[in-house]
């Protein structure tokens, strides 16, 4: 038996992550408390993700809702599969860099403990697995703040003759800037998964994601930019809009393009990397332009209340260059843009989000 472990398997990824590899013939181990709930209320449960797991797979997925936080729950879990882990896919996290401002314990607590708690059982029981770890590109704080940007009609973006115009690459300083308390516990797990590659010699992998995205999010306010706009305008919300005019520019990667780099890396892994992971230059888009593919997508017109202060640590231009993932990886391709993503997800939600619900 060969066992695909998913932490936080009720989420985007992590959901994404436990039907991509039982189709692979893998049988899959989640783990999910549905923390979310707690973190974001309703709109981001993830209890309805993690029934419709069970009633599609069947016998192929095993659930637990063990908190990542409990040691001693996640020794069980380890022990009873051990070598028969294949990989372990980490995606379960507090992912809203507002929302640990008003935890720091508990958001270190999941976010770092919680990460090396996942690593140090997966050292103990099952070595030889590759370790996959959901990191974010606020790994590098404010920093991307500081490159020089042109303000554009619907966008902002950067010289084009500078080194990061295809997208910014892992050598960016995670140093002097300012990271949210979230960036921080993240940047305390990417960091603690190289190690564990290079110290321990596992195979570990810390992607850092920007907007990763797709049909099956739990968007809420807090977190799930794309699926968040896209409800806010098929449901007549209101969408809080903060800073920047509207202009800050986002890269957004498809859960599927995700999961076919995780596979790529399961099938031939290696040691202690690191890998932004984005839409890049093929998927990219300002909140203004998300709002007008929204509309015309779904024919309802965008209520915004725009705040004049941004969000601290928030960055003002994000893309992704994933140069070293491809040069790794040559085979794997990026199939979904912006406009792909927000029509799915229209079309997955159209009888969900409904004005007054």
């Amino acid at each position: 038996m060969s066992v695909a472990l998913v932490t936080g398997s009720g989420g985007l990824i992590g959901s994404e992550a436990t039907r991509h590899f039982a189709g692979l013939g893998l049988d899959v181990v989640g783990i999910d408390n549905d923390m979310r709930r707690y973190f974001y209320g309703e709109d981001g449960s993830t209890a309805w993700s993690v029934a419709s797991l069970g009633k599609d797979l069947g016998t192929a997925y095993t659930h637990y809702e063990t908190d990542i936080r409990d040691r001693a729950g996640l020794e069980q879990i380890f022990k009873k599969y051990g070598s028969d882990i294949a990989v372990v896919i980490h995606t379960a996290g507090q992912p809203s860099h507002d929302w640990a401002a008003k935890e720091p314990f508990t958001d270190f607590d999941v976010n770092a403990v919680g990460t090396l708690n996942v690593l140090e059982n997966t050292r103990a029981h099952s070595i030889d697995a590759p370790f996959i770890f959901c990191s974010t590109n606020k790994v590098y704080g404010d920093r991307p703040n500081s490159l020089p940007l042109v303000e554009l009609e619907t966008r902002y973006e950067i010289a084009p003759d500078h080194a990061y115009a295809d997208g910014v690459t892992e050598d960016m300083s995670i140093d002097d800037s300012m990271h949210s308390i979230f960036g921080v516990s993240k940047v305390a797990g990417d960091v603690m998964v190289q190690e564990y590659g290079r110290y321990f010699g596992m195979k570990t992998a810390a992607f850092r994601g920007g907007t990763l995205t797709g049909p099956a999010h739990s968007a809420a306010e807090l977190h799930g930019f794309l699926g968040y706009v896209m409800r806010c305008v098929m449901e007549e919300r209101v969408y809080n809009l903060f800073g920047y005019k509207g202009k800050m520019v986002r890269d957004a990667i498809h859960s599927h393009d995700v999961l076919t780099a995780f596979e790529a890396f399961f099938r031939a892994p290696r040691s202690g990397q690191i890998y932004n992971l984005g839409g890049g230059r093929h998927s990219n888009t300002s909140h203004i332009e998300a709002f007008a593919l929204a509309k015309e997508i779904s024919g309802r017109e965008p209520k915004i209340n725009y705040v004049e202060q941004a969000r601290m640590g928030d960055h003002q231009w994000w893309i992704s260059s994933m140069a070293r993932f491809q040069d790794h990886y040559p085979d794997w391709t990026q199939t979904y843009d912006v406009p792909m993503i927000l029509r799915e997800i229209h079309d997955a939600n159209v009888d969900r989000w409904v004005p007054g619900s």
